[in-house]
């Protein structure tokens, strides 16, 4: 890759990694579901009315759009709301690679390769050691509801994979106006409207910044970015830097938020990022058209 764009790759990379660090300011001021409903008003309206509908089927789009915008990002979200910590979130969010081979496997019949069975069975030893960490600043339901949202994550690449050769940007813009709706009306059923006013009467520059953040930065910036440089170089040059976010997200949340991993932490995280690396050395196209972020 030219050097340009190795750098435009990782500033994605970083830019994604920084966004747990993002999300876990933004539900300090919002309610989980209402701060994601925001994050996806925001990332669809006024773009949707200048770009073009991608050439997708409607019932991929609300397929895509109900399992990544509401189901996985309500379940991360959720999740570190009730005891997930950013970095270990940013971390055990990646394991959606390997929930996607085995989904792939069972729907699609894709035999995984011995490289992807061998980083799977690298990962998850990296996930059970986290999952030994629990107390503190990781509850068992934050982490739980986490791999539950890297589960729905892989169902919806599973959706995307008949999307085809869509522009990922056009694809992300339409599928964003999908959740609002719904996580409007989940937010209003069970975090309650007094909630859902008070954060708004209560409204800070920092909760600001953070949904501008998430639907302008990660999503917009980032989709634009990464589709661009998978239509020059393809998806297998451009995956790899998709290593990168979980090392961003650890950094960025020990240097900003002062997470503490610990010895079993870390080596839980070279576990899990190893056995990424090895899922993508294995030889085979990845399922997923999405990078991990």
């Amino acid at each position: 890759m030219h050097l340009r764009h190795t750098l435009l790759a990782t500033l994605v990379a970083a830019a994604w990694g920084f966004n747990f660090v993002v999300i876990h300011v933004g539900i300090g001021d919002f309610p989980p579901l209402l701060f994601s409903a925001l994050r996806f008003t925001l990332a669809a309206i006024p773009l949707v009315f200048f770009i073009r509908k991608p050439d997708v089927p409607w019932r991929i789009i609300l397929g895509i759009g109900g399992m990544l915008g509401v189901v996985k990002f309500s379940l991360l979200f959720i999740g570190m709301d009730v005891g997930l910590s950013a970095g270990l979130a940013s971390l055990v969010l990646q394991t959606q690679a390997f929930f996607t081979i085995i989904l792939a496997g069972l729907v699609l019949g894709e035999r995984p390769s011995g490289g992807q069975l061998a980083g799977m069975f690298v990962a998850f030893s990296g996930i059970a050691l986290v999952a030994s960490t629990v107390g503190g600043d990781l509850s068992a339901l934050g982490l739980s509801l986490a791999i539950a949202s890297a589960l729905a994550w892989a169902c919806s690449n599973l959706i995307m994979k008949k999307a085809g050769p869509a522009d990922m940007l056009s694809l992300m813009v339409w599928v964003s106006l999908v959740p609002p709706l719904p996580l409007m009306l989940l937010s209003f059923l069970f975090e309650g409207g007094d909630a859902i006013v008070a954060a708004f009467q209560n409204l800070r520059l920092v909760g600001i910044g953070a949904t501008l953040y998430i639907a302008f930065v990660a999503t917009i910036f980032g989709f634009a970015v990464w589709g661009k440089l998978i239509n020059i170089y393809g998806a297998g040059k451009v995956a790899p830097y998709s290593l990168l976010v979980p090392i961003f997200g650890m950094s960025f949340s020990s240097l900003l938020l002062g997470e503490e991993f610990g010895p079993l932490r870390l080596i839980a995280a070279a576990l899990v990022i190893c056995g990424l690396t090895i899922n993508q050395l294995s030889g085979r196209k990845p399922v997923s058209l999405k990078p991990a972020e």
